[in-house]
C-alpha cells in the first residue's frame, strides 16, 4: 500500500539521474568537510546541493531536467574519459600507451618489443618509441 502511494506520488515526476547523484555526492563531501573542520559555513553550504537534488527529483518539468543532465554530462565527459583512460593504462600490463606528437591521438603498442616505429592511425605521423 505504501509502495503504491509512493508510485502514484512519483508518477509524472523526473526522478533521479547522474546530476542528482553528483549533487548528493557534493552534499556528502561538504558535510564531511563540516564534520572534520567544524566550520559552520560547510554545514550551511551542504544544504544547497541536497535541496537542488530533491527539487530536481520531484520536478514535473521533465524536458528541462533532461537538458540540465545533458549539459552536465557534456561538461563532465572529458574528465570521465580521462579517468577511464588512466584506469585502462594502469590495468593493462601488456601494452604501452603513447600520444601522437602530431595530433595527440592515444596509441597502444605491445610491451617488450624494444624500439619500434609507431604510425598514427589518425594523421599518419611516424615516430620511434621504446616499448
Amino acid at each position: 500500500m505504501i509502495r503504491n502511494a509512493l508510485r502514484r506520488f512519483m508518477y509524472g515526476r523526473y526522478g533521479g539521474d547522474t546530476l542528482n547523484l553528483s549533487l548528493i555526492g557534493l552534499y556528502l563531501l561538504l558535510y564531511l568537510l563540516f564534520a572534520l573542520s567544524g566550520a559552520s559555513a560547510f554545514y550551511w553550504l551542504s544544504f544547497l546541493p541536497i535541496f537542488a537534488a530533491v527539487y530536481r527529483c520531484l520536478s514535473r518539468d521533465i524536458p528541462r531536467r533532461q537538458m540540465e543532465n545533458v549539459k552536465f554530462l557534456s561538461a563532465v565527459r572529458p574528465f570521465l574519459q580521462w579517468l577511464r583512460l588512466r584506469r585502462t593504462i594502469r590495468r593493462d600490463k601488456d601494452h604501452r600507451y603513447f600520444k601522437c606528437p602530431n595530433c595527440g591521438q592515444q596509441l597502444r603498442v605491445p610491451r617488450g618489443k624494444g624500439t619500434i616505429t609507431v604510425t598514427c592511425r589518425r594523421c599518419g605521423a611516424v615516430f620511434q618509441e621504446k616499448s
